[in-house]
């Protein structure tokens, strides 16, 4: 019998409507041309850039999207919070302090195989949070005895902070996948121990864009130092993200593939 796999495609940062159009429009192709398996995405900007609401979350997982990772701004619509503590799927970083509505976990079944999603939010240059590593650790452990299939999506600022957590994991969980910065690196690979690793899948949103901003108001607020308000550009969108093949087994991944898609729409 040959080797059983899962195979998951990972969307970066969802921002704003040019995003979720790029979800709509392109992500069942994307499923289809990767045969994926199990589709998941952070959602945190997809509300104008800022949080998300019922109403796509309900869009986005029609869309396809299995599971939905956020990070710091999940908590800009307060009707936010009732979703979060009844959809199982849509999480909050997993590293936030005890009570706080919401899951930072997600088991999904795929083929008969359980797969789960971590959701964890870094500390350099982002808000207190109580400490990914320490949260990692003890999560990973728990969920090792019911999969070794663990895909962790990082929401964090700084580089070292992200390849500081994927080594510190490497082995015990199938990848570390980076988010938040909206740009796609060029370093996925997978760490000794079977842990694939990106340090930022990228941004689901305006190509023309600086990080998904119309790009005027970006360069005025450089050159005054005013604290203008970011808007999302309306432009041609773009998916940024990764497909992992993953042993089903071991829960060691054998592939990460960076995904660059044009959408003109």
């Amino acid at each position: 019998m040959g080797q059983k796999l899962v195979k998951a495609l990972f969307l970066g940062d969802i921002c704003g409507q040019p995003g979720c159009r790029a979800v709509f429009v392109g992500l069942k192709q994307l499923i289809k041309d990767y045969k994926a398996d199990v589709c998941i995405a952070n959602g945190e900007n997809a509300a104008d850039g800022f949080g998300i609401t019922g109403e796509q979350v309900y869009q986005l997982t029609g869309a396809g999207i299995d599971v939905i990772t956020t990070g710091n701004h999940i908590w800009q619509h307060k009707e936010i919070i009732p979703v979060l503590e009844r959809n199982k799927n849509l999480l909050r970083p997993a590293n936030y302090p005890p009570k706080v509505p919401g899951s930072g976990t997600a088991l999904i079944s795929v083929r008969n195989v359980q797969v789960a999603v971590v959701n964890l939010q870094g500390r350099r240059s982002l808000p207190d949070t109580d400490c990914p590593f320490r949260a990692a650790r003890d999560i990973a452990e728990a969920l090792r005895q019911k999969t070794p299939v663990i895909i962790v999506d990082f929401h964090a600022e700084n580089t070292e902070e992200k390849e500081a957590l994927a080594m510190y994991l490497k082995g015990s969980v199938s990848a570390v996948l980076g988010t938040h910065t909206h740009v796609q690196t060029a370093d996925e690979r997978i760490l000794p121990g079977g842990t694939a690793y990106i340090t930022d899948a990228g941004m689901t949103g305006p190509e023309v864009s600086v990080i998904g901003s119309i790009p005027e108001l970006s360069v005025e607020r450089q050159l005054t130092q005013m604290p203008l308000k970011s808007e999302i550009a309306d432009s041609s969108s773009m998916i940024n993200g990764v497909f992992l093949e993953i042993d089903a087994e071991t829960g060691k991944a054998l592939h990460i593939e960076r995904i660059f898609k044009r959408l003109y729409l």
